[in-house]
Order: C-alpha cells, then structure tokens, then sequence
C-alpha cells in the first residue's frame, strides 16, 4: 500500500517551494509547474530507480521534461529529494544561479536534458529509450509533455519514431490541463482528440486524473506491463492547482505572484514555507 499521505505531503511542500521561487525571481511558469506536481511527486518518491547520493549511477531510470518552462516543479522535486540543497531554491532564475528558468543538465544534478525548445525533450526521451534497448538495460524512460506542447510537429515525429521502434521502455504523460500561454487549447490551435491521435501513431494510450495518485499508479503498472509499444498517459489536470485564484486561469501560465499573492497562495496550500 503506498503511502499517499505521505505524497501529499511531499506534493505541498513542492507546491509551496513553486509559488516562493517564482515569486523571488519575479518570473518564471507557476500554472503548468502546478499542475504537475502529484506526477512528479509519483515518479520521484515512488517509482523510478534513482539516487540522489549517485545522479549518474548507470542502470538509473531517466526522466525529461520535455515542457521545460515548468522548471520549478522539477526544480523544487529534485530538491526535496535529495539532489541538491534547497537553498539553491532561492537563486531560482538569478544571475549566477545554477538554476535558471529552463533546465540545464551540465549544472543541475539529476537534470538528464536541457530542455525549453517544445517537442525536442520528447524526441530525445524516444532516442535515450532506444539506447536503453540497443544495451539491452534495465532502466526506463520518462518524460512530460504539456498539451500545447503537442501542437509541435516534432512531437508527432518523436510519436511516430517511438511506435516504430517499439519502445515499450518509453511511457510518457502529458499535462493536459487545457490552457496554454494564449488561452484554451482547443481555441488557440486543437490537439484534440488526443487519445485517438497516439493510438493512430501506435501507442498504448491511458486517460487518468493527473492528480489522484490511485490512477497514476495503476497507470504506471499497465505501462510498464505493455510490451511493444509506449504508453502516452494522459492526465487530466488543472492549471494553478491547489492555489484558488490560479486554477484554470490562463493569465498564470507564466506570471509571478505579487507578494500578496505569495500570502495568499501559502495560505491555500497550509500555511508559511518551509524554511
């Protein structure tokens, strides 16, 4: 039985750490960061094969993130885990910080891919799938896309690529919360339907709240028990979540918190951050 009380509260933690690092850099993607989180909280507390004391230990499971303005959610995940200090939290997209507002794998331990160009994170999670297979490893590759994200053409390149090659090692969620920098998805440019798209391309497809920790789970064991085809999760999720006045507003896909807002925010998620 895992323990989800556990995870919520490691979810918190990572929530607040989100809201008081962007709100420091007065920059910086709190909606998509947030809407992540329970995924995030699943792979690194629970599932994947990692070390933080060994980032670079051979048969460790990989994660990309493939939508990589959502920096501060793996960002504040890493920290908490143990990977670097989280006093790093606090240099968040300032100069001569190691943390800036997209990942960078030379600096970050933990950090597998520099990322922020949309849809090249996913192609490079199918390359380091291949790879695993080629050596004939142990390890798994995973990876989260945003929904916006997916109107790339070089997402459905990777999606094609994945399928071909059979790269069942390769299980990938997407943050479908909806809303993108210019609004509603479905306005700005339809992905839908989503589902049916990746099962056309091959993929076993999987449809879950992305924030219940029962079906990431479960989906998580039916993608590791597939064989010869990746697993796209899509996980239904809400932009801003756990902050009122941030769920399901666009306006917050890339705005800092003023500092009441700040106020607010911590307030919604139980009180002050953790010092």
């Amino acid at each position: 039985m895992r323990d989800h009380k556990g995870l919520n509260e490691i979810a918190s933690i990572i929530r607040k750490d989100i809201v008081t690092m962007i709100h420091g850099a007065k920059s910086g993607h709190p909606g998509g960061s947030l809407s992540a989180v329970e995924i995030l909280t699943a792979l690194y507390f629970d599932e994947m094969n990692i070390d933080p004391t060994n980032p670079k230990m051979e048969d460790r499971d990989r994660f990309v993130l493939s939508k990589g303005h959502a920096a501060p959610v793996l960002y504040a995940t890493l920290a908490e885990r143990g990977f670097f200090d989280r006093e790093e939290l606090n240099g968040f997209r300032k100069l001569g910080s190691m943390l800036q507002g997209h990942p960078d794998m030379n600096k970050i331990p933990g950090v597998e891919m520099s990322t922020g160009s949309l849809g090249q994170g996913f192609s490079v999670a199918c390359g380091m799938a291949m790879a695993s297979k080629l050596d004939s490893a142990p390890w798994n590759v995973y990876v989260l896309l945003g929904d916006g994200e997916i109107q790339e053409g070089i997402v459905w390149e990777a999606a094609m690529s994945a399928s071909h090659y059979k790269l069942d090692n390769l299980i990938a969620f997407l943050d479908y919360n909806g809303l993108q920098i210019d609004g509603n998805i479905e306005q700005v440019m339809n992905v839908n339907p989503i589902e049916g798209k990746f099962k056309a391309f091959g993929w076993n497809v999987i449809t879950i709240d992305g924030h219940d920790y029962d079906q990431i789970f479960a989906a998580l064991d039916i993608a590791k028990a597939t064989v010869g085809k990746p697993t796209m999760i899509i996980a239904k999720t809400i932009k801003g979540k756990g902050i009122s006045f941030m769920e399901n507003e666009a306006k917050w896909h890339g705005s800092a918190p003023s500092d009441s807002d700040l106020q607010q925010a911590l307030l919604d998620l139980g009180g002050a951050c953790r010092e």
